[in-house]
């Protein structure tokens, strides 16, 4: 049986006068849903999505990874970003790698690339602030389903093939999450009990087994049996950290991303300039073309500027600020392609001494971002990703979730942005998005599309289409991407084939170097989610380039007694 490979969306947009969810696996949409119903926070239902992905979506997310949020909270009009990415063993340096050989650039499934799990801290932290139910109604569902298994999605199970072959079939125990050394098949049935017994684990305890227990014991034996260097010392200095969120004003609402060392910027930067050029509809083709420029000239400075702020102190303020995008802006020719980009000065100024320009480093395009809404106005914007797929492949012996491979985005360049040093954390690929009205009196939109260096391109893309055309939010991610080629400045233009679409040739009239992406292949122009507020409830859209759906709370079992209760 053959999967729809077309990506043809031909959805419409969900509504609701309640809660809201949108993932990436229908499973995991109802999992959350239930918990809104039950009287759960936009976090509570968050972290109960993120652990039923963990079960059924492995080759792109799980407790082996980390995470970031933003969460509005109604009640005080603020929003609060989590930074849940986590650091590279103390003992691991560019001269041990030379020593080893490894001098050049790390193989991307090397052991040395584990940087600590952030996820379970995360999922812990967001819990303690926001939730409002206890931990054994969240992860009940995701339990059931690791132990007596579901079935897998269809492209969730092209994934995951990949995966098996790349990363599963050469580390001790990737076997655990195959079916003997295949993937699953679209539609079999896959059991994890490791892994529900991790799951009740974490119900038990919280996040201490990964970072000082039982569960932390099987992490730094599986990192070290693979040649890597972790210590007990590093999981169990770990901490999340609750950030300030950065955020531009865009026409008439303020978008917010995660500072740096995630490269939310990128997509403010590009948005603080768009700001300065004539709105189109997101689909005019002189208008596509200046935001493409904007992008480029974002990336260029997020370049030098996605970092940990823990060693390197970037002027956001300055980088955000409306005349700094005012100035990019005056950069952009409406009529032609720019030939080359640089960083501005700001951005150039961090590192003074540099001779050449910091282009971004390799990365993947595996994650899952999910976005709720609950019926107090609380939003939660939440991504958890591997990095590439199974990340390095390597799992924790009987836990069933294999472990990144994010110290894959440190260079082994010393006067590099973002040189590999002991206990640093990387250049982040994955951002969650938020929208709110200018005085954060209201939630606007919980955004988010994945896949590595398509994440800000998305995010623009998206913002763009719900602000400037003021389209639904399916109708958004149902539009044709542009990707600017691994998210360099000065790349080719990939652009998403669809029926009776000519961004390609229109780009490609001033002066860009274009590449049509058809078939199975657009999955690279990534998968979001989007839920908006309106005055009287939600209105949600899935993207449907993959497996996962929006749903409202209304008919969640439940939803009636609690609703009446409100009343």
């Amino acid at each position: 049986m053959r999967s729809n490979e077309s990506y043809t969306s031909r959805r419409s947009a969900v509504v609701s006068l309640g809660g809201m969810a949108a993932t990436s696996q229908p499973t995991a949409t109802q999992a959350a849903v239930d918990i809104l119903a039950r009287g759960g926070s936009a976090a509570d239902a968050a972290v109960a999505a993120a652990a039923v992905l963990q079960v059924t979506q492995p080759c792109s997310t799980g407790l082996g990874g980390d995470a970031f949020c933003l969460y509005y909270e109604a009640a005080t009009r603020r929003v609060y970003a989590l930074n849940g990415s986590g650091r590279a063993p103390e003992s691991l340096s560019i001269a041990r790698l030379r020593a080893q050989g490894l001098g050049g650039e790390l193989p991307r499934f090397h052991a040395h690339t584990v940087t600590v799990p952030g996820a379970p801290a995360a999922w812990q932290d967001l819990l303690e602030r926001f939730g409002r139910l206890p931990r054994e109604a969240l992860f009940a569902t995701a339990i059931r389903l690791a132990e007596e298994g579901f079935p897998v999605a269809p492209m969730t199970s092209l994934w995951w093939g990949s995966g098996a072959e790349k990363q599963l079939a050469h580390t001790a125990f990737g076997h655990e999450l195959t079916i003997a050394g295949r993937a699953p098949r679209a539609g079999e049935r896959f059991r994890n009990p490791g892994l529900a017994g991790v799951l009740r684990a974490f119900v038990e305890s919280g996040a201490q087994p990964f970072y000082t227990g039982a569960v932390a014991e099987r992490i730094v034996a599986a990192v070290r049996s693979a040649g890597g260097c972790m210590e007990m010392t590093d999981l169990a200095a770990h901490r999340s950290e609750w950030v300030e969120p950065v955020s531009v004003r865009y026409r008439d609402v303020e978008v917010w991303e995660c500072p740096p060392n995630s490269q939310g910027i990128a997509a403010l930067l590009a948005l603080n300039s768009l700001n300065h050029i004539e709105a189109g509809d997101g689909l005019d083709d002189p208008f596509m073309h200046c935001m493409v420029e904007a992008m480029r000239l974002g990336f260029a400075d997020a370049a030098y500027c996605v970092a940990d702020t823990a060693e390197v102190d970037i002027p956001l303020s300055d980088l955000l600020s409306n005349e700094y995008g005012r100035r990019r802006a005056a950069l952009i020719d409406p009529s032609r392609a720019s030939e080359v980009v640089e960083a501005g000065e700001i951005a150039r100024g961090l590192y003074p001494h540099r001779t050449r320009s910091a282009e971004p480093l390799p990365v993947g395009d595996d994650t899952v971002y999910l976005a709720v809404t609950d019926r107090q106005g609380n939003g939660c914007s939440f991504i958890n990703s591997n990095f590439m797929g199974f990340g390095t492949g390597i799992v924790p012996e009987g836990c069933g979730f294999s472990l990144q491979n994010r110290g894959y985005g440190f260079s082994l360049d010393p006067d590099h942005p973002n040189a590999l040093r002991p206990g640093r954390r990387p250049y982040h690929t994955i951002i969650p998005g938020l929208v709110t009205t200018q005085d954060r009196a209201r939630l606007h939109s919980v955004i988010g599309v994945m896949g590595g260096m398509m994440q800000p391109q998305g995010h623009l893309q998206v913002v763009s289409s719900l602000v400037d055309a003021d389209v639904d939010p399916q109708a958004a991610l149902d539009r044709p991407r542009f990707q600017l080629d691994n998210g360099q400045p000065n790349a080719m233009v990939l652009v998403e084939e669809t029926e009776g679409s000519r961004l390609a040739a229109a780009l490609s009239a001033r002066g860009h170097r274009t590449k049509e992406i058809a078939g199975r292949d657009r999955y690279q122009f990534g998968l979001g989610q989007i839920i908006r507020k309106t005055t009287d409830g939600c209105i949600a859209g899935s993207d449907g380039r993959g497996d996962g759906c929006a749903l409202s709370d209304d008919i969640a079992p439940n939803a009636e007694s609690i609703h009446r209760k409100e009343l």
